[in-house]
């Protein structure tokens, strides 16, 4: 964990950073081949790589839609993660409670996009000393992500990064200003941009999250276009068979063709020779 440590107290480098892995944890089988295929890729490639699984989702829709395995065994694997390969683990927390537990196990806290404004969630998260990752709430604008950054950094945690995952448009679509990405990087933080979450279609009669995953691709590389400091992305090896956010994951072939695509949009961003 030395490399990631000093890779962030650092400046954010051309190496890029690649925030992947499935929705929700299922089982350890699922995690580490994600986990192991989207690693030997980044490091072939020259990402630094995180890999991220929510150890519960708090906010689906129907209340019999699938909230995870437990949490202590979601957790768990986590960590098995985390140790077998060697990469960062990010994961959701939703109340200031479970902070302390999930901090043992995590690098990375996030706070998801319908909290990003919640004081006391913000500021636990900070005080953990781990680095927090604040999803722009789909309701929030550029600059209003400022102040939610302002809420961690008042605890003395300034390792922050900030993600942009797309406006309601309506009651049921999302739109994404690339503007935002640059002026939430002159903040000082890190951006990254979330292209799974982005092409959803949230609120569907249906009782559950759609989107458009023809789509991931090319707001991917609007994200690296507009300065993205990271691409944010959930992969399944079987992405019709996740019991979260199915219609928006990639599958893992998938996200390694894109990952080379980004590489080169990163090379020649940073003036560099195409890998």
């Amino acid at each position: 964990m030395n490399d990631w440590r000093s890779w962030f107290e650092g400046a954010v480098s051309a190496r890029a950073c690649i925030v992947a892995g499935p929705c929700v944890v299922e089982n350890y089988d699922i995690a580490a081949q994600v986990a192991e295929a989207l690693l030997n890729t980044c490091q072939k490639l020259n990402f630094f790589y995180i890999f991220k699984a929510s150890y519960r989702k708090a906010n689906r829709t129907r209340v019999s839609s699938f909230q995870g395995i437990g949490d202590e065994k979601a957790l768990e694997v986590l960590a098995s993660v985390r140790e077998s390969f060697g990469v960062p683990v990010l994961t959701d927390v939703h109340e200031t409670i479970e902070v302390p537990a999930v901090a043992q196990i995590a690098d990375v806290l996030q706070i998801p996009a319908f909290l990003a404004r919640q004081t006391a969630l913000l500021q636990a998260a900070g005080q953990s000393g781990k680095i927090v990752n604040i999803k722009k709430g789909q309701f929030m604008s550029a600059e209003a992500m400022r102040f939610a950054a302002e809420k961690v950094a008042f605890v003395g945690n300034h390792r922050i990064f900030l993600t942009e995952r797309g406006n309601f448009f309506g009651y049921d679509d999302l739109v994404v200003d690339f503007r935002n990405i640059p002026r939430m990087r002159s903040y000082g933080y890190p951006v990254l941009l979330d292209a799974t979450h982005a092409v959803q279609r949230p609120n569907t009669a249906a009782g559950v999250t759609l989107g458009e995953r023809e789509y991931v691709g090319l707001y991917a590389q609007l994200g690296v276009v507009a300065g993205a400091d990271g691409i944010f992305m959930e992969v399944h090896p079987r992405p019709q068979e996740s019991p979260s956010d199915a219609a928006t994951l990639l599958s893992i072939e998938e996200a390694q063709r894109l990952l080379y695509t980004l590489r080169r949009l990163y090379d020649v961003s940073q003036g560099l020779e195409p890998t």
